[in-house]
């Protein structure tokens, strides 16, 4: 335990360490984790963490990347950056003490027949329009989540998903069946301001993300479903179909909400377009070889 001199340092610290993530323009997610990172370090060697060596945060580093995914590890590598460089005026080289390993996965994508049958088959109906709405606006879990009554524009036919990733702004086209199912939804609660609100009564909070993610692994066991899926799924799939069906990449950035067109374009590598032209290629590659046990 830190005696009573070393927490009210720690403290000092710690609340600099906030306001100047305030100062910088940090989201409230962002503040929440690289606090986070601050309070874990200082827990694990309990003491203060600004007179740290390198050789102790390698050590914390090592045992960090045995106990928590990478994604853990990366974000308190730069929320303790942060708040060496920020409250410390420490410069670290945290490429010298913990490098991420860098990865390039593709997301499992559903076809839009499973797409179908996996709303069909949600048995709750606030999760099932829940689920359409995702899909057809193309939205983040977050995102859906956050929708408010003021947000659907029925005249413009269109969608303002407001304070998303990175704090920005965007307008997605408002489809006419889900215009008619938000609707039927919002009838089924008129809720003042949410359209997806909790399900206790007055709820000013919208709906459990943790419920969301549990009706949808319920529902992928019932139809049979063994890819790795997840609400964010439905937002790859609104991405590939739509390239699928011709629309154009940097219009397909725009309803995203992508910063750089590289992360759309990994979109490319979905569609069943490319696959089949990849087949034919590999095909003919495989076809065009003369090899001696095809020789009578």
């Amino acid at each position: 335990m830190m005696n009573s001199q070393q927490q009210r340092h720690f403290d000092a610290l710690y609340q600099q360490h906030l306001n100047n993530l305030t100062l910088q323009g940090k989201r409230p997610a962002t503040i929440d984790a690289y606090a986070r990172a601050v309070r874990r370090i200082a827990a694990f060697f309990d003491c203060p963490p600004d007179n740290l060596t390198t050789s102790q945060l390698k050590q914390y580093f090592v045992s960090l990347i045995d106990s928590h995914s990478w994604s853990t590890v990366k974000l308190d590598r730069n929320g303790l950056q942060f708040f060496y460089r920020h409250t410390l005026d420490k410069q670290w080289q945290w490429l010298d003490i913990v490098k991420p390993p860098q990865l390039t996965t593709l997301p499992d994508i559903l076809s839009p027949a499973e797409v179908g049958l996996l709303i069909s088959m949600t048995r709750q109906r606030r999760y099932q329009m829940f689920f359409y709405t995702l899909y057809s606006l193309g939205l983040r879990l977050g995102e859906g989540l956050s929708l408010t009554v003021a947000d659907i524009d029925s005249a413009q036919q269109q969608v303002h998903i407001r304070n998303a990733k990175g704090g920005k702004d965007r307008l997605v086209p408002l489809p006419n069946r889900t215009l008619r199912a938000l609707r039927s939804h919002w009838q089924s609660h008129h809720h003042p301001r949410l359209l997806f609100p909790g399900t206790r009564k007055g709820a000013e909070a919208p709906m459990d993300r943790g419920g969301v993610q549990k009706a949808m692994k319920q529902v992928c066991r019932d139809c049979g479903i063994r890819k790795s899926v997840s609400p964010h799924t439905l937002r790859h799939c609104y991405a590939t179909h739509l390239l699928q069906q011709g629309l154009d990449l940097r219009s397909l950035q725009t309803l995203l909400g992508h910063a750089s067109l590289n992360t759309t374009a990994r979109y490319t590598q979905l569609t069943a377009a490319k696959r089949s032209c990849a087949m034919t290629a590999v095909n003919q590659l495989a076809d065009s070889l003369a090899v001696m046990w095809e020789v009578s």
